[in-house]
């Protein structure tokens, strides 16, 4: 259900099966790291420049998590949230933030592979890399003869639409008042257009390609539900269909952040297990529908406390910080409802790893869940099958 700005490049077709998560499986991520992508106390992270991983096995179905920090202030050590799917040898992108693209080589996976970028919303520190998968990366083969496909398809919120009120009582700027809500193929166009200069010069020089060409964007059309950007943004609804090429089913649902519509949790059922993004959400009866019975949940978690104890956050970003995300001790009864065997932990914040330990994330999380917690960590691995 996408509105397509160019032929679409998915084939109709049904998943041909499904196996439960192995819960056996170890998971091989940065730095030795195992038993689903969760860091040995005291193992260090991946440093910058290492080499990249070992390849990702095309045999089967392999979650990646590129980057697990939420933004859009920048850290150190972690990379902006971005994830990828392998199934199969081919890979399924989901948001691509703060360097996503070299994240993705380093995690062993090869560009040739790309198959579709979903964006769950259009917030920067979810699509600040976004432009580079267009530009950079479908540019042309590296030095090691690796280069994305073209065309490639992306998935993503269409227009808002309205912009919303202000929190506050005081009327707040508006950047490019004449057109304030742009979509993804507006984000795209626009992205392209800003750089034209460096396109148009690589085109003259050594024959470059119209990076236009280079992506298929399909803005998702939301089923009449009733959702408003100006006031219901994610009312009750169930799963729709977004893709489906005969290898994976890619389904979605709405989901409260904030002021932001809008805002997308999505669910991908592969042969091998069903994995669910759940972007950026407070808690959400829409998410605990959509992960109904799948394998692996990867959720956003935010630690409240933290913030609530630090000084110099005003009341404004406190009430955000509450509305639009999921404190940790929520995330482990909501996988509990889903039914989930395994929930990894997303898009955490504070980001920074020395402020909030593996531990404590993970202790946290466990409770109300009776299935597996995982602390994802920057390119760690959780096989499927």
């Amino acid at each position: 259900m996408t509105k397509p700005s160019g032929r679409p490049v998915e084939a109709e077709g049904a998943v041909s099966r499904r196996r439960l998560l192995g819960a056996s499986a170890a998971a091989v991520g940065a730095g030795g790291v195992a038993a689903l992508g969760a860091r040995p106390a005291g193992a260090a992270a991946a440093e910058p420049g290492r080499d990249r991983l070992s390849a990702v096995p095309r045999d089967g179905s392999v979650l990646c998590l590129l980057g697990t920090a939420g933004g859009p202030p920048p850290v150190t050590t972690r990379a902006g949230t971005a994830s990828a799917l392998s199934v199969h040898g081919r890979v399924y992108v989901v948001d691509c933030g703060r360097s996503a693209v070299t994240q993705y080589g380093r995690a062993g996976l090869r560009l040739r592979d790309l198959a579709a970028v979903f964006l769950t919303h259009l917030h920067i520190d979810h699509i600040a890399d976004y432009g580079n998968f267009v530009l950079l990366a479908a540019h042309g083969p590296n030095d090691v003869g690796d280069a994305v496909p073209t065309p490639f398809a992306v998935h993503g919120p269409g227009p808002a639409g309205a912009l919303p009120p202000d929190h506050g009582s005081t009327t707040p700027p508006t950047v490019a008042p004449a057109e304030p809500t742009p979509g993804t193929r507006e984000l795209t166009l626009k992205s392209l257009e800003a750089t034209a200069y460096s396109s148009n010069i690589f085109n003259r020089e050594s024959g470059a390609a119209d990076p236009r060409t280079r992506v298929r964007v399909h803005e998702i059309d939301i089923p009449p539900v009733g959702a408003d950007p100006l006031s219901d943004r994610a009312p009750d609804m169930e799963p729709f269909s977004v893709m489906d090429d005969g290898t994976v089913r890619v389904s979605a649902i709405l989901v409260p952040h904030g002021l932001v519509y809008p805002s997308f949790a999505y669910r991908f059922d592969t042969p091998d297990g069903s994995v669910v993004f759940s972007g950026d959400t407070a808690p959400s009866d829409n998410l605990v529908r959509l992960a109904h019975g799948a394998d692996v949940l990867v959720h956003e978690v935010i630690d409240l406390d933290f913030y609530r104890r630090s000084s110099g956050y005003s009341p404004a970003l406190l009430r955000h910080f509450a509305e639009a995300h999921t404190d940790v001790a929520e995330v482990g009864p909501i996988a509990e409802r889903s039914g989930v065997s395994t929930l990894v932990l997303d898009h955490l914040v504070p980001a920074d790893t020395f402020l909030v330990s593996d531990a404590s994330w993970r202790r946290r999380a466990q409770k109300g869940f009776s299935g597996r917690v995982v602390v994802g960590g920057d390119l760690a691995r959780i096989p499927l099958c």
